[in-house]
């Protein structure tokens, strides 16, 4: 007999959307099926469409270090009730920020007591520490991440073009993907000074200051480099159609790389920023209606490899300031992914179910090589996420979970609603409360496997 049977629900499997039972035993899927024997418990979920537990893998819950910014405590909270069992946690903006394995050590112990799901590691490159790569691999990490822009914090550099080399034929030695923030720092610092000197300091001269070519030259300069070292290069938070362009130029002329955008680029427009002020703020920026429109299209190409919130909060008094260029860079949203790709995606622009769960689960756990995660079948880790597809709600401020309930998607209507998270067979999320009971895991890539 089964530990639970979950009874009826549209399973979002593979290429297609079945109304099938699931049997879990153990936290795995044991069988999926049509009229599956009963369990020890049994959960009606007719009328619900069933999607593997969300994979986020880029998101920074800053512990340990600033956990007034965010913890994982609530941070992980925040993932589960956006349908969310699985995070990748960038080196930084915690203190201090991942680049050894002193630091990995503090951070995985710091994770493993708080957060609520399961979780992986991004280690870093900086000047100076390419010589702690192979030791951040030992340990774990999904890959590395690299600025080639200002970071925004002086304890993590950004990197010069022969540490990225360096850095890069390191992770290709080690099998692991280098993630770039994607900006170039002479447009955007030079387009700053001359902006700042000139009196700029609205959310129109912040905008002037990082153009779309900032991230387009960056990309191309990443993509050469990456080539050269014969590196997987894993390009982070791309803002325009534009952008994406530009790394599918690169693939073909043979950089091995995979694209991730984030559902604020998707979802707001430059207009936004403007009306909705510091809590829109973001680098690379939000972009005009065209480009996002271009950037949708090669979603729904299926061009772009993942979604990934990009969630990077900030205490709020980082959020208050009348000079726009010293405001806090980050948006929060890891609690509302799903609700984007389902409302401007799937009913607003028939994006398939199918496309959202290998955008947010399946073509994660596949190219970052998680065994056992991304898919609904049976052998697989009972990660799931159950959602009440035509429900429409709107996100009010108290609905929040993380650390500071300060999100640019409060006041939006969503249709999709989530009404259970399960991780490894256990319910952390139901109908707005998170029930979480064992703590997370930490997850780590078989870098055996092809990607």
């Amino acid at each position: 007999m089964s530990d639970l049977v979950i009874r009826g629900g549209s399973v979002v499997t593979g290429r297609s959307v079945e109304r099938l039972d699931i049997a879990l035993e153990g936290g795995i899927i044991h069988a999926l099926g049509q009229q599956l024997p009963g369990g020890s418990e049994e959960l009606d979920a007719r009328g619900l469409t069933i999607f593997p537990g969300l994979i986020d893998v880029h998101l920074h819950f800053n512990e340990p270090g600033r956990v007034e910014w965010e913890g994982a405590a609530t941070g992980s909270r925040a993932l589960a009730a956006g349908g969310g069992t699985l995070f990748f946690d960038m080196p930084l903006n915690s203190s201090p920020c991942t680049v050894d394995a002193a630091a990995f050590d503090a951070k995985r112990a710091a994770l493993e007591q708080a957060s609520v799901t399961d979780f992986g590691l991004w280690g870093g490159i900086v000047p100076g520490n390419v010589m702690h790569l192979e030791e951040l691999a030992a340990r774990g990490v999904v890959g590395f991440k690299a600025f080639l822009c200002n970071s925004g914090l002086p304890e993590f550099p950004r990197a010069d073009d022969l540490t990225l080399f360096e850095g890069m034929r390191v992770a290709a030695a080690c099998g692991l993907p280098v993630a770039v923030h994607a900006e170039n720092e002479e447009i955007t610092a030079g387009l700053t000074r001359g902006i700042r000197d000139a009196g700029g300091s609205d959310v129109r001269a912040f905008l002037k200051s990082r153009p779309v070519l900032a991230e387009v030259e960056a990309i191309q300069r990443a993509a050469l480099l990456a080539r050269e070292a014969g590196a997987w290069l894993h390009i982070v938070h791309i803002s325009s159609g534009r952008g994406v362009t530009a790394a599918l130029e690169a693939r073909a002329r043979g950089t091995k790389l995979t694209i991730e955008t984030c559902p604020h680029y998707l979802f707001f427009t430059e207009e936004d920023m403007e009306r909705l002020g510091a809590v829109a703020k973001c680098a690379p920026p939000l972009r005009s209606a065209s480009e996002r429109d271009a950037l949708w299209q090669h979603v729904l190409d299926g061009c772009v490899d993942m979604i990934a919130s990009d969630h990077s909060p900030s205490s709020p008094d980082l959020k208050c300031d009348s000079d726009f260029f010293r405001v806090w860079g980050g948006i929060a949203g890891v609690q509302s992914r799903l609700a984007v790709l389902l409302e401007s995606g799937h009913h607003q622009r028939a994006l398939t179910l199918p496309a959202i769960a290998q955008l947010a689960a399946e073509t994660p756990a596949r190219r970052f090589r998680i065994r056992g995660k991304g898919v609904v079948a049976p052998g697989y880790d009972a990660d799931l996420t159950l959602v009440d597809l035509p429900l429409a709600s709107t996100l009010v401020q108290q609905e929040l979970q993380q650390r500071h309930r300060q999100s640019p998607y409060t006041g939006f209507t969503f249709r999709g609603t989530i009404r259970r998270t399960l991780l490894r067979g256990q319910t952390i999320f139901r109908d707005g409360a998170v029930v979480a009971g064992q703590p997370g895991r930490f997850v780590r890539p078989d870098i055996q496997e092809t990607s």
